[in-house]
């Protein structure tokens, strides 16, 4: 490609060549009519003073003679009105042809001066001829010329003309030439160097444009107009620098705000190409951070026909709308709260759409689980209040005719009474344990140092009762020198929760055994029975509120169903975890993890 220079240098030599060749043919052609003008002027003058000195005679004698002109330049001839040559000064008038033909003779014998240049049928070279018509007194009268008078002059060629005048003073031109070329070079690289210099100042302010003006390389140039130019560009680096600085500001605010938003944001065209996905939804949808969203539709991304169907009906409607929907996630299922517009807030959604997608799982979650947990402490409680409200109506509408029976019916109401506010009681006592752990507001007991042998060894005391009642053996099986940071009675309340819980479900003369160990700063509390154990689909929920696996029996061993969700919440208090392991008719497992501090 060719620059500046080499353009304007091959331009403007070829136009100052053009030009220089142009006037040098436009002088020709002037000096070429000004050489013929000339010497016609001169050959009329010429022939109007020859024929003033001659007589008309001429034209009547048998054989007019002319003076000897054989030495001179000019040719004179006498022509008849019919053509015939009566005399010429050079040739023999005898052989030569008829002359009526000749151009300037034809004219003449019109009665007009005739004038040209051609070459000589008889003599063979360039001349320039006027012929004069010649009259008498009664000729003149009648209007017919008596003869023609000519007279001739040779001249040379334009080319002899030019090659004799030119070549003495070829080099003048070829000088001229020469100076033109080296104006235009010097003019050529003046230009170039400026237009290369505001091409740096350019590319510089393209690569860098948060560059300030005032730093940019200096254009050296003492030309008005480039001088305009460069102070344009630098005033129009300036406003871009400005404007991407302020771009730029803009864009990491938006981009901090779409990232610390909790809500899914897709932006996308009326295509519904996405054009913006921020990383919640990357997140919720299961996108890969490196994947280019420009190439995926949101059906592609969400695989959500709702969705998509949402979008089109902004675009066709071009009226933003909301909706709860349920779609697919990563893993599991999503409920979200929908809110769908034209992109740019307008009225129309011609440039696209932007949908934005509240999670509410968690909410709507939580709502399943308040009502699954009103309508589980409603049906537990249902019964013992019913046991208790009818034995107490029983007590009342008994008449006193037998005393003995009244007071073994009275002592069995009353153990009824008692076992049915006792569950009634443990069931109280453990959903208020329950929300106080969920309780994230109100402060816990600090974490301290505690020995972990003597933390199982209380536990175990306290279900000492309940064991020796069912004749089961309970073994503590822990190093005594294991201390651990962790809440002392809520892990104590954990231990009896699991402890209890085995007894409950293990038949008499059983062991129970509880362990206790700290395996790569990880604190590991076990309990162990040898009791009917849980069916492997019952594994996955035993840790959920009253989740029983027999309700009559669980309602038949005293359970209230909250137990083991409690022991869940206080692992989770730990930052850690409760699981079980557990086969059927082999027992059961049950195992917490939580972190050394």
């Amino acid at each position: 490609m060719k620059t500046v220079f080499h353009k304007s240098t091959e331009v403007l030599s070829a136009a100052a060549l053009g030009l220089s060749f142009f006037f040098i043919l436009a002088i020709l052609v002037f000096m070429n009519s000004l050489y013929y003008e000339t010497n016609t002027r001169n050959l009329r003058d010429a022939a109007l003073a020859l024929l003033s000195v001659l007589t008309k005679d001429y034209f009547f004698e048998s054989e007019p003679r002319l003076p000897d002109m054989k030495n001179n330049s000019y040719r004179l001839t006498l022509i008849d009105p019919a053509g015939n040559v009566l005399e010429d000064s050079h040739f023999d008038a005898q052989k030569l042809d008829n002359h009526g033909n000749r151009p300037e003779v034809a004219v003449a014998l019109a009665g007009q001066e005739g004038v040209s240049r051609r070459k000589s049928d008889t003599a063979g070279i360039d001349n320039l001829y006027i012929a004069l018509p010649v009259y008498t007194s009664n000729s003149a009268v009648r209007g017919s010329p008596i003869g023609v008078f000519r007279l001739a002059l040779p001249v040379q060629n334009f080319r002899s003309r030019i090659t004799a005048a030119a070549l003495p003073y070829l080099y003048i031109p070829v000088i001229i030439t020469a100076a033109a070329i080296g104006a235009v070079y010097l003019f050529s690289r003046s230009l170039g160097r400026s237009f290369t210099r505001l091409v740096r100042l350019t590319q510089t302010v393209s690569s860098v444009p948060s560059l300030e003006a005032s730093s940019l390389p200096p254009v050296i140039s003492d030309t008005r107009e480039f001088a305009a130019l460069e102070k344009a560009l630098r005033d129009m680096s300036a406003e871009l620098s400005l404007r991407i600085l302020r771009a730029q500001a803009e864009g990491r605010r938006l981009q901090g705000i779409l990232n610390g938003m909790s809500e899914a944001v897709f932006a996308m065209d009326s295509h519904l190409m996405l054009s913006l996905v921020n990383p919640r939804a990357r997140e919720l949808f299961g996108i890969p951070g490196d994947r280019d969203i420009g190439a995926l539709s949101l059906l592609e991304a969400t695989h959500s026909t709702e969705l998509e169907s949402a979008a089109w009906q902004v675009i066709t409607a071009g009226t933003a709308l909301e909706a709860e929907l349920s779609l697919p996630g990563t893993g599991t299922r999503h409920f979200f709260r929908v809110f769908a517009g034209p992109l740019g807030g307008t009225e129309e959604a011609g440039d696209g759409v932007v949908i934005v997608l509240g999670d509410i799982t968690r909410l709507k979650r939580l709502e399943q689980v308040r009502k699954d947990f009103v309508a589980n402490v409603s049906h537990e409680l249902r019964t013992p209040i019913q046991v208790v409200k009818g034995w107490v109506e029983t007590l009342m509408a008994s008449p006193p005719d037998d005393p003995e029976a009244d007071i073994a019916l009275l002592r069995r109401g009353i153990r009824i009474i008692e076992k049915n506010v006792r569950a009634m009681e443990n069931l109280t006592t453990d959903l208020l344990n329950l929300a106080a752990l969920e309780d994230t507001e109100n402060g816990r007991p600090e974490i301290e140092k505690e020995n972990l042998k003597k933390l199982l060894d209380e536990a175990a005391e306290a279900v000492d009762f309940l064991a020796r009642e069912k004749k089961t053996s309970v073994s503590v099986l822990c190093p005594p020198d294991i201390q651990v940071k962790v809440h002392g009675a809520l892990i104590i309340q954990a231990s009896i929760n699991l402890l209890d819980n085995a007894i409950k479900y293990t038949p008499p003369g059983s062991d129970v055994v509880i362990r206790g160990a700290v395996v790569s700063r990880e604190l590991t509390i076990e309990v162990q029975d040898n009791g009917l154990g849980i069916p492997p689909e019952h594994l996955e929920r035993i840790f959920e509120r009253f989740y029983r696996i027999d309700r009559a029996r669980s309602r038949e061993a005293g359970g209230t169903g909250l137990g083991l969700a409690i022991v869940r919440h206080i692992a989770l208090l730990h930052c850690g975890t409760a699981e079980a392991e557990s086969r059927a008719g082999e027992g059961t497992l049950f195992r917490l993890r939580l972190p050394v501090f």
